[in-house]
């Protein structure tokens, strides 16, 4: 699949473009304590900025961390390469380039500019899927009726949330009463949910997140698995990072802060974390970063996306090591993506839970090959197909149907 797409972007070129300079400012840490500190120092940054096209069946698809590399037009010299930023709209892209390319830059200039993609989301996929191919793992990839071990419960549940409804508390029941390796499911509207809220004096009408059903569910079961024993270590993961913060967000109440660390992708936008999590993540140099096995060992609960799990793993922490895995919303990822967490991570023992909404699929596959190909569908989607979970046997799976 690399060697297809990247024939495909070198391929793809933008002539005699004018690139235009965007000053912004930037929140700037220098170290982990600074974060107890609600001013802020700002780093101010200089982009280039310029158009692509809207329509992604003509132009490459672009993420943050992938690189533009630009050349001044009628020249052969080698191009300038800058890590792109943010994608703004889909159309305008933000691209920083280093100190060479802004000394030699002036705004009557012309550019040719080509696209390579950052690789290492892919090699994070190839590795897990390389990992799930362990004959050992078949159960999680294709569970089946006998593959369920049930854990007896006798006191009755007291329940943080006590506005859960019967369908939700019964969901959560389930969650505690079994362990690996054939996952439980959850299918229920995606997790992480906005809502308007109109400020009375201004009438400004706002955008708040909040948790839907099914986010309810996976936050009162972990608060629940989180109370029972200390010997419980959690992972949850999420495809996106607005779910993890504000799972985080919801969790913070009940567990305290020293108990709990947020894993971030090295160089997610420090300025898009909220400012109440920040205590709970480590960042050095720049850039995120993970604690020393030791500490990682120590945290009961560990919030990240799919495909940042995979520093988890890289710093030495082993499959088993979780009890209790999250797979939230895994209908919005990739089953490779899904695969980072899931099989690097997760032992005979792990009890996993995966989260999805029906007709949910995965925002973006870079291929058309792999589309055709079938990558759209999702690690929920297909065990939901599967049985035991089409025949909706109530100890593999619960449908949150909407309360009368």
């Amino acid at each position: 699949m690399y060697t297809f797409l990247n024939q495909k972007w070198s391929e793809f070129q933008m002539e005699k473009i004018t690139l235009k300079l965007q000053e912004a400012a930037i929140i700037k840490k220098s170290g982990r304590n600074e974060y107890f500190s609600k001013s802020h120092e700002k780093d101010d940054k200089t982009f280039v900025e310029f158009e692509i096209d809207s329509c992604r069946e003509r132009r490459p698809f672009l993420l943050s961390r992938d690189f533009a590399l630009a050349r001044p037009s009628g020249q052969q010299t080698e191009p300038y390469q800058g890590v792109i930023y943010r994608v703004v709209r889909s159309t305008i892209v933000l691209v920083e380039f280093g100190k060479d390319f802004y000394l030699q830059h002036h705004p009557t200039r012309k550019y040719d500019v080509s696209f390579s993609f950052n690789r290492v989301c892919l090699k994070r996929a190839h590795q897990a899927i390389e990992a799930a191919s362990d004959p050992s793992f078949k159960n999680f990839l294709f569970p089946g009726f006998a593959h369920r071990k049930s854990i007896p419960t006798s006191t009755p549940l007291h329940f943080f949330n006590h506005n859960l409804d019967v369908c939700q508390r019964s969901a959560v029941q389930e969650i505690l009463s079994f362990q690996g390796p054939a996952p439980y499911v959850v299918e229920g509207p995606l997790c992480s949910q906005k809502y308007s809220q109109q400020l009375s004096r201004t009438g400004y009408v706002a955008q708040k997140a909040g948790l839907s059903r099914t986010g309810l569910v996976v936050q009162e079961a972990v608060l629940q698995i989180y109370q029972r024993s200390s010997k419980h270590r959690i992972l949850i993961c999420a495809p996106i990072n607005r779910t993890c913060d504000d799972l985080m967000q919801s969790l913070k109440n009940d567990i305290p802060e020293s108990d709990m660390f947020r894993a971030n992708a090295a160089f997610r936008e420090i300025d898009g974390v909220p400012i109440d999590i920040l205590t709970s993540c480590v960042y050095e140099k720049d850039c995120f970063a993970c604690p020393s096995i030791q500490e990682l060992r120590k945290f009961r609960v560990i919030l990240s996306t799919f495909v940042s799990s995979f520093r988890l793993h890289n710093e030495g922490i082993i499959a088993g090591h979780f009890s209790h895995i999250f797979l939230v919303d895994a209908s919005s990822a990739t089953e490779p993506e899904t695969m980072v967490a899931l099989a690097n991570l997760s032992g005979e023992n792990t009890a996993v839970i995966v989260t999805g909404a029906p007709g949910n699929r995965p925002g973006w596959v870079r291929s058309n090959i792999a589309r055709e190909k079938g990558l759209m569908r999702s690690y929920f989607e297909r065990i939901r197909d599967s049985q035991p979970y089409r025949s909706l046997h109530p100890k593999f799976i619960k449908q949150l149907v909407d309360p009368e």
